[in-house]
């Protein structure tokens, strides 16, 4: 399994098992089926609802502890230090864990205003402070941010005492925003890629049919690959034994040049998911 190390030296598997979408009903099964193919990181959030069910896969797989590396998500909506620091704790009750292996704001605004002109940044100041005690105390071993810009990073350090250690953002053939990602990089703060298969819709996406074959393998595989070779944590999502074991096989190399050419793929139309679901702290 790869490795990427984090500015606090902190190791992390760059494949990462996601459970977005996934039922908290399902979430146990879902969890060993990849820790038995081989997976050792698992990602979830509180907004996901299934931490109960992830925190269950962890403990029935046999695995010690260490042996898994664990990413949870503040909810996009707790933009208070009192209401992130007592979200923590009850994520960590949730999942039956003592401390997770990496910690993040989901999202620097509350899904409803995703993008939107307000910024949150005195809010998310005090939501990372609750992250930084979190890290101090041993309840995280390390912090992040997700879907954040680079302002909303600037805005992290310029007024807070530790700089994030990982950004998790949508990053998949066809948007891979490479401003970020450089910005990211060159700081020392490791990117992660959720949807690398972009929410399915590469799947069926006749630009790469011919470089799948080319390199003998599908083009989910080709889509996590493109993402572990741009220095990033993967994190593709499967809710069926076959597809959770075919993504981990990714002992193949795309070359310098199709990688570039990979880069230059303009944005996919997303059909019918181009409305995401958001997650508000209502529904949970």
């Amino acid at each position: 399994m790869e490795t990427i190390k984090f500015y606090n030296g902190v190791v992390a598997p760059t494949l990462s098992y996601g459970t977005w979408l996934i039922k908290n009903e399902d979430a146990a099964r879902c969890v060993k089926l990849a820790l038995k193919h081989g997976y050792r990181h698992i990602d979830t959030a509180q907004a996901y609802g299934n931490e109960v069910g992830v925190g269950q896969g962890i403990k029935e797989s046999g695995l010690k502890r260490e042996e898994i590396f664990v990413t949870t998500k503040v909810m996009a909506e707790y933009k208070t230090y009192k209401e992130a620091k007592e979200s923590i704790d009850y994520s960590l009750q949730r999942l039956g864990l003592s401390y997770v292996d990496l910690l993040l704001i989901h999202c620097p605004q509350p899904w409803d205003e995703f993008r939107g002109a307000k910024k949150y940044f005195e809010e998310n100041v005090e939501v990372w402070k609750a992250l930084e005690e979190a890290y101090k105390e041993g309840k995280a071993r390390a912090i992040g941010v997700s879907n954040f810009l680079i302002e909303d990073i600037v805005n992290i350090t310029s007024h807070c005492e530790i700089k994030p250690m990982a950004n998790q953002i949508l990053l998949h053939i066809g948007s891979t925003p490479m401003d970020v990602v450089k910005y990211c990089q060159e700081n020392d703060i490791v990117i992660e890629s959720y949807s690398p298969i972009a929410h399915g819709r590469l799947v069926d996406d006749p630009r790469l049919v011919e470089m799948a074959k080319k390199y003998n393998v599908s083009i989910p595989q080709l889509c996590i690959k493109y993402t572990l070779q741009l220095n990033t944590i993967t994190i593709p999502k499967a809710s069926s034994e076959g597809h959770i074991k075919d993504n981990a096989q990714l002992g193949f190399e795309i070359s310098k040049e199709d990688m570039i050419e990979l880069i230059k793929l303009n944005e996919i139309d997303y059909g019918e998911d181009s409305f995401w679901p958001v997650f508000s702290k209502k529904n949970h």
